[in-house]
């Protein structure tokens, strides 16, 4: 459909040429650069007129910054079942409506610009600086450890006995150093080859996320309080561990834990349900299974990556 509004005599008002198409929502007046509704007649504009006069038929609910901003405040006019025009002018770009509803679309403006504070969120992650996922460093780690368990092969039991996660050896001999290098100790190939592959990737992404030293720092800080932890549970009684699970469920900890603080910050709640969930179901399905596994140093190696994790990511 296409309406025409042509050149009138002398003796009759003139109006510029007006074309609207059905098809679309809108229509554009070249002559005097109005918008206009399908619904809405068009305005009696006097040739002589400018986007700072108002018609007597329309009434001013509001003026805007950009055409974009006057359209998302036409769409509140539209969901009334109301028509309006858009209007360039000096001042910006005027919004008409038919008087009658310039009271409640008036109400309703006020009301989208109440809800729109602060719409739409920033992403979480905007102003962090691009990082990739480097495995250097994590190859690195598997090869140490790959080396100690080779030196365990070659002097059975004797790393074992010196490095090994003992609480009674830890608290009552001061044998701390055993927190750390229990991290690098594994019982057999099965053990190992596990950790390492699971290791290898959790850091590089602990790595990526958080920054290359301050990663690794958060990372021993959490392995080594997660072991401290599970002796003094265990501690005056006998326990002895040792592998590098303890580090592995510390990055976990480490990744859900700063992911809890930055989307707690942007009020994303289903998301932070979403991280705590990811957490929690990756220690039940990876730190709870097999009968010499010990859960409790995954837990509380979890535990303390979570802590750290959240505290690391809070804005200071």
């Amino acid at each position: 459909m296409r309406t025409e509004i042509r050149r009138l005599g002398n003796n009759e008002r003139k109006r510029p040429e007006l074309r609207s198409f059905s098809l679309y929502p809108l229509a554009w007046n070249k002559a005097r650069r109005w918008y206009l509704m399908p619904g809405m007649a068009p305005p009696d504009i006097p040739a002589e007129a400018t986007g700072d006069l108002i018609p007597d038929n329309l009434a001013e609910a509001g003026v805007y910054p950009t055409a974009a901003a006057g359209f998302d405040r036409g769409l509140v006019v539209l969901a009334m079942g109301q028509s309006y025009c858009l209007v360039p002018s000096d001042a910006g770009y005027r919004l008409l409506v038919e008087p009658p509803a310039l009271e409640a679309v008036r109400e309703q403006l006020a009301c989208y610009e109440r809800e729109s504070v602060g719409w739409p969120p920033r992403p979480a992650a905007e102003d962090l600086p691009a990082r990739s996922i480097g495995l250097f460093a994590s190859l690195v780690w598997a090869l140490v450890v790959l080396a100690v368990f080779c030196c365990q092969d070659e002097w059975p039991g004797r790393l074992e006995a010196a490095g090994a996660l003992d609480t009674q050896a830890v608290f009552d001999q001061g044998e701390w150093w055993r927190l750390g290098t229990a991290l690098f100790l594994h019982a057999d190939l099965g053990h190992l080859v596990s950790n390492l592959f699971s290791g290898i990737f959790v850091f590089a992404v602990v790595r990526s996320t958080i920054g290359r030293w301050r990663g690794w720092l958060l990372l021993a800080i959490a392995s080594v309080a997660g072991n401290f932890a599970i002796a003094g549970l265990n501690y005056p009684g006998p326990y002895r561990s040792i592998g590098a699970s303890t580090a592995v469920f510390a990055g976990l900890g480490l990744l859900t834990g700063r992911a809890i603080s930055v989307l707690r910050r942007t009020h994303r709640w289903r998301a932070l349900f979403v991280a705590v969930a990811a957490g929690v179901t990756l220690l039940g399905l990876y730190g709870a299974g097999g009968t010499h596994t010990d859960v409790g140093a995954h837990a509380t190696g979890f535990a303390a990556g979570l802590v750290l994790g959240f505290a690391a990511a809070v804005p200071r």
